[in-house]
């Protein structure tokens, strides 16, 4: 799975890691819906962090098409709420 981060690039992800990240992904759910910004902070760091350790970046000319795209770093809640979908950023 090629994983976009705004701002960032890409990443090649192997769909076996999607459990992991889904775990974080539903702790940023329930902290965006409960209006928690410092945990909701911390839960998006940590999630983006988990896709770049477990991911392989790919080249800065590539223009491969992504199949999940994340929010950059320093993106806001009100941002967040506009990437998700039932599923939160992560389907599964």
């Amino acid at each position: 799975m090629i994983v976009r981060i705004m701002g960032e690039g890409q990443v090649r992800l192997a769909d076996s890691h999607l459990t992991e990240l889904n775990k974080l992904d539903d702790e940023l759910l329930a902290e965006m819906e409960n209006g928690d910004g410092p945990a909701f902070r911390r839960t998006l760091q940590a999630l983006l962090t988990r896709v770049r350790d477990l991911g392989e970046p790919l080249p800065d000319d590539s223009l491969e098409p992504s199949e999940l795209i994340l929010p950059s770093p320093d993106a806001t809640l009100e941002e967040v709420r506009d990437f998700l979908s039932d599923d939160g950023l992560i389907p599964g």
